[in-house]
């Protein structure tokens, strides 16, 4: 079992590597972008480390991770919602390589460093939400045995996981060199409240002590805020 987890966790790495590729270069029309290679390096080097981490201390967790895709949705409304969460991050991508291609915008050396710092935060806070709460899968479902996570960045926001993504994905085009490719942000910001909301629906009606901790903790996303 851990053995064919770990192939299944190596090939999906794999692919990772091959679809980031493809979002940069291809619509750069070039492989002679550095910054590009830098990110797809930066970027699938932090979604290794989150899966050996994963690997070593929760393969359970590891296994329901690696089960996602809207395919792998149990929920109807959320096999259209996962689509349009994967095309929103790909536009993440694509149109900072547009604009490099076409030279529409420049982000400036800090700027850049920006990005990434936000990236790392983000990974890093990923890391952090599946440390707490081993229930974190892809999809949307409830494990045998499972229970309500309301400890650690749970007590602060009820989406930890989303908010942290948000925060990645935000450094992304700054990474890439691009201010154009913020115009993703208000699309994956829509995408990922879409969902969160359903979630809300479906862990409200099947998690004994959900709708208690929906009432403790005020915030979906932005402690303070919303």
């Amino acid at each position: 079992m851990t053995r064919s987890l770990h192939i299944r966790a190596g090939n999906r790495l794999l692919r990772l590597a091959l679809v980031l590729a493809l979002l940069v270069f291809l619509p750069a029309g070039t492989l002679r972008w550095w910054q590009g290679w830098v990110f797809v390096g930066v970027f699938w080097l932090c979604s290794a480390a989150v899966t050996v981490y994963l690997a070593i201390n929760d393969p359970q967790l590891l296994e329901r991770r690696i089960n996602a895709g809207s395919r792998a949705e149990q929920v109807g409304s959320q096999k259209i919602i996962i689509r349009l969460v994967f095309l929103s991050f790909a536009l993440t991508m694509t149109i900072p390589a547009f604009d490099h291609r076409f030279g529409w915008s420049q982000v400036p050396g800090n700027g850049v460093i920006v990005g990434y710092a936000l990236i790392v935060l983000g990974f890093a806070g990923i890391w952090t939400v599946f440390r707490e709460n081993t229930y974190g899968a892809s999809t949307i479902q409830l494990a045998e045995g499972q229970q309500v996570i309301s400890t650690g960045p749970y007590a602060i926001v009820r989406h930890p996981m989303y908010s942290t993504a948000l925060v990645m994905l935000s450094g992304i085009p700054l990474a890439l060199g691009s201010w154009w490719g913020l115009v993703t942000v208000p699309t994956n910001v829509a995408a990922i409240c879409w969902r969160l909301f359903d979630e809300e629906r479906f862990l409200e009606s099947g998690l004994t002590g959900y709708r208690d901790y929906l009432v403790r903790v005020r915030y979906r996303l932005v402690p303070f805020i919303w």
